[in-house]
């Protein structure tokens, strides 16, 4: 009987059962030069081998972005169990997790394979990396681990000085971001810009205060006030959500409260729209600006990694140029001005986030420190 699959919005997959044989088949198959397989030791993902590369949109299985992407642009496999990834010569990234335990666990036993071993915080924002280090135990472990390692993989600028002082300075520590695979064609959900109406709010999390969802959606309602836009938001949160956007006291018909939907919808739904708003201060990778990407459209207002990389001409600067709000108010407004944002977005992918260029840092990294 076949496993039960669902994309979930993040792009994660809940599965109904474990990897299933022919996984686990890839899994042990030959060394793959260039292959660099990700370990989540005891993680909740199920096994996933991108032996081909990233799966179509409609496919069962994690969506190949985040962690999982690092993966699939090097035709690696995603694995929970360090016995399906233990292969002498063949690159692992090991995963680091709140219990740090299982991640130690791994790293030994791989390096005792013979294995070249990396490692990368998995919530690797680093306000949740400095959560996540709440002890001196903790910080114990996490400078074994480094010290053992034979390298570390950061996907956030922040955390790069972190890896080099638990490794001593030992072990070489690369900024390399998680890569979006806008080489692919099944993955382009662009829509010609006469579909495209409104601003899509990237963040969905009242609670999360580093989100600053409040301020988003404040930000995008004077917006909208100022040209008639439409404004549609996420609500994860149930009756809790519901009443914070009554709250705020849209006008009546602008506001477009949605669901949670499956990872492809999800992206239907956001290219929608012509600017994806957010305020998100967390310093994460910067999935929502990822996503963004594969939807071939401007996202502005978080700090996150890609966002910092693939849309510079939208940062607001102190030396009196225009504002976030400006900046939103003329994607909105000028389709010369969202046209060659949206070009020069994709160029800069291209170069720097795509599967082919990610891929390649990936192996000169992980194959030239060994």
């Amino acid at each position: 009987m076949p496993d039960t699959t669902t994309i979930n919005t993040d792009g994660s997959a809940t599965r109904a059962s474990a990897h299933n044989s022919e996984e686990t088949q890839l899994s042990q198959a030959d060394v793959i030069p260039g292959r660099l397989n990700v370990l989540n030791p005891n993680g909740r993902d199920p096994h996933q081998a991108f032996l081909d590369g990233p799966a179509d949109p409609g496919d069962s299985g994690h969506a190949p972005i985040n962690f999982h992407a690092y993966a699939a642009c090097t035709n690696g496999v995603f694995a929970k169990n360090a016995a399906d990834v233990m292969k002498p010569g063949e690159p692992v990234l090991v995963l680091l997790r709140r219990r740090l335990a299982p991640s130690l666990v791994a790293v030994q036993a791989l390096k005792a394979a013979g294995q070249p071993v990396f490692v990368s915080w998995k919530e690797t924002g680093l306000l949740q990396v400095t959560d996540q280090l709440s002890s001196p135990r903790v910080w114990r472990v996490f400078r074994e681990i480094c010290q053992l390692a034979d390298g570390a993989i950061s996907a956030v600028p922040g955390l790069v000085g972190l890896y080099e002082a638990a490794s001593n300075g030992e072990k070489p520590v690369m900024l390399i971001p998680t890569p979006y695979p806008v080489d692919f064609p099944q993955w382009d959900f662009s829509r010609e810009l006469n579909e495209r109406e409104g601003i899509f709010i990237g963040t969905r999390h009242f609670g999360t205060t580093s989100r600053c969802h409040l301020l988003a959606l404040n930000w995008a309602k004077d917006v909208a006030g100022k040209t008639g836009c439409g404004v549609t938001v996420i609500n994860t949160e149930g009756r809790s959500g519901e009443r914070w956007l009554q709250s705020l006291e849209f006008d009546p018909g602008v506001l477009r409260i949605s669901t949670p939907r499956a990872y492809p919808d999800y992206l239907s739904l956001m290219a929608g729209h012509r600017i994806v708003l957010q305020a998100d201060q967390s310093a994460v990778p910067g999935q929502v600006a990822g996503d963004a990407l594969l939807c071939r459209m401007p996202c502005l207002g978080g700090n996150g990694a890609i966002d910092e990389i693939a849309f510079p001409m939208l940062r607001p600067t102190t030396s009196g140029g225009p504002t976030l709000g400006e900046l939103a108010e003329s994607l909105l407004m000028d389709d010369s001005f969202w046209l060659d944002t949206v070009s020069r977005s994709q160029e800069i992918a291209t170069r720097k986030l795509s599967f082919a260029s990610v891929a390649k840092m990936l192996r000169n990294f992980c194959f030239d420190h060994v």
